[in-house]
């Protein structure tokens, strides 16, 4: 708890801008609920095989091939699960979040737990032990004897590992597939509230002012009053955007020409069709539109009724103009209506030494036009790539603790075999192996489960990635070759750190006193 306290300060340093600075005194809230989280885990995992103490033989004590200890009953294994269970949802403070984090982290366990187990059966299968290395036909009985310990040793690196390999993902290739979603010639520039008898003269200075490309289109403000001629208001919805898009007037457009960024995916777009409506895809699934309703929209006071022909996906990442309604017609008779346009402003000329700075090309047009507004998206752009980069530092370093537990349990895992490990070496020193090979042999079984580790956390967070670009981010995106090779050295590296300081002392301890001590 004294450490959450002092870290928070860290956060509050990296969030700066973000979040106030001066925060008001902590609660005894978190006090509280920090020493309800260690109680939960104290008593989920550590009393069930305390009690358990109470069923040990007393001849055990004295003799250890006295009696047997009881294994672990599934009732001690769930009563730990359900108490990590109940930790999840009380941190989430949501039913639904925290049921997806119980799930998605039960899920990647067991995938973790069963690649693991599998690689320890198959490595096992797979080495010939009459050509292969000693050290490495002895690393791999080393394993496959213990394939719990490697089970529970890799799964604790891997989960970690996979929590920090997604937000580097996140951080540099997914927010870089983002930016290249992104045409390097995209608009950077909106200008709304054109004046149709203008609209001669704005074309005009952007031509003059170097702008080759730039969308020009209608935008008309309407209502949706009706679907297939019922009345629709927002209390027909349960969905919040969908209740918020029915509450107030649309942006709608007409073209007779399909808009080149926008791609067709039912129906057909045929030009100059009256009576008929082209609609965005993401916009019928919300409000539960399809093929062939009826549509009427209140366009200040005259309505304005029209069935849907087709449905088209948006690119929004093109930074063009789109809409959610279009209608397929060149011109809508007597509809108020002004012009939107987007465009890429040109680079403004180099100052010269001597001379007054020349104007810029967008004060130029607000003074040329100044009804207009010109909204400068580049500027929006930086500042949310900003907050980006700072969010996401927050989160890096959270998640370093996140590493930080999966060694911990890496180590004690590493901990509960180290008696056997330290018997096993002595009888292997007593029979004459070199300790310069029992060390390899050590080197081998640790690198080997941090390989694995690794491995299995690079494959994970690649396909986690490609999820959250295709279905979150909405653009394509394919993992570099380079991550799985760089998560498994990191993995190896990682356990072979933890591996020396847990058995460190295991080859340097006499054969004579570890036998005695074994006995």
């Amino acid at each position: 708890m004294l450490i959450g306290f002092v870290v928070h300060y860290g956060f509050v340093l990296l969030l700066a801008g973000l979040v106030e600075t001066a925060l008001p005194a902590a609660t005894f809230w978190p006090v509280a609920f920090g020493m309800g989280m260690g109680l939960t885990l104290l008593l989920a995992f550590g009393l069930p095989p305390v009690l358990q103490l109470a069923q040990v033989p007393p001849l055990r004590v004295i003799r250890r091939d006295v009696g047997n200890l009881k294994p672990a009953s599934l009732v001690v294994l769930g009563v730990g699960i359900a108490g990590f269970a109940a930790l999840l949802l009380a941190a989430s403070s949501d039913l639904a979040l925290g049921l997806m984090a119980v799930g998605g982290f039960a899920g990647a366990v067991l995938v973790f737990a069963a690649a693991s187990f599998a690689a320890v059966k198959l490595l096992r299968a797979s080495v010939n032990e009459a050509t292969a290395p000693r050290w490495l036909v002895l690393a791999t009985r080393q394993l496959s004897a213990r394939p719990v310990y490697a089970v529970v040793q890799t799964s604790a690196l891997a989960v970690g590992l996979l929590a920090l390999m997604l937000l580097v993902l996140l951080r540099t290739d997914l927010i870089s597939s983002w930016r290249k979603a992104t045409p390097p010639d995209a608009p950077n520039r909106f200008v709304i509230n054109v004046q149709p008898e203008q609209g001669d003269a704005f074309q005009q200075a952007l031509r003059a002012g170097g702008v080759k490309k730039f969308d020009w289109y209608p935008m008309i403000r309407g209502r949706l009053v009706a679907v297939n001629g019922k009345a629709v208001t927002p209390d027909d919805f349960a969905d919040d955007r969908a209740k918020r898009l029915v509450d107030r007037e649309f942006n709608l457009s007409n073209s007779a020409d399909q808009p080149t960024h926008n791609q067709v995916v039912a129906g057909r777009w045929t030009a100059g069709e009256k009576d008929a409506v082209s609609v965005e895809e993401g916009l019928a699934k919300t409000l539960g539109l399809k093929m062939g309703d009826s549509l009427r929209f209140d366009i200040a006071g005259q309505l304005s009724e029209a069935k849907i022909t087709s449905l088209r996906k948006v690119d929004w990442g093109s930074m063009r103009v789109n809409f959610f309604v279009m209608y397929p017609v060149a011109q809508l008779a007597d509809v108020p209506v002004t012009y939107i346009s987007a465009f890429r402003s040109p680079e403004p000329p180099p100052a010269v030494v001597g001379q007054a700075k020349p104007a810029s090309f967008d004060n130029a047009l607000v003074k040329a036009f100044p009804n207009i507004t010109n909204v400068d998206m580049s500027s929006t752009l930086g500042q949310v790539q900003r907050v980006l980069d700072q969010v996401i530092r927050a989160v890096e370093f959270l998640f370093g603790f996140t590493l930080a537990a999966g060694l911990v349990v890496l180590l004690a895992a590493i901990t509960a075999t180290r008696e056997e490990r330290a018997r096993e070496f002595a009888i292997m020193r007593a029979v004459g192996a070199r300790a310069s090979l029992l060390r390899q042999v050590q080197r081998a079984e640790l690198a080997g489960v941090g390989l694995l580790a690794g491995f299995l956390a690079s494959i994970v967070a690649l396909a986690v990635g490609w999820g959250l670009a295709r279905f979150v981010f909405d653009f394509g995106w394919t993992g570099s070759w380079t991550v799985p090779l760089l998560g498994s050295l990191a993995g190896a590296a990682l356990a072979l750190a933890a591996g020396w300081w847990g058995l460190r002392s295991v080859l340097n301890t006499p054969v004579v006193e570890t036998l005695r001590k074994a006995q």
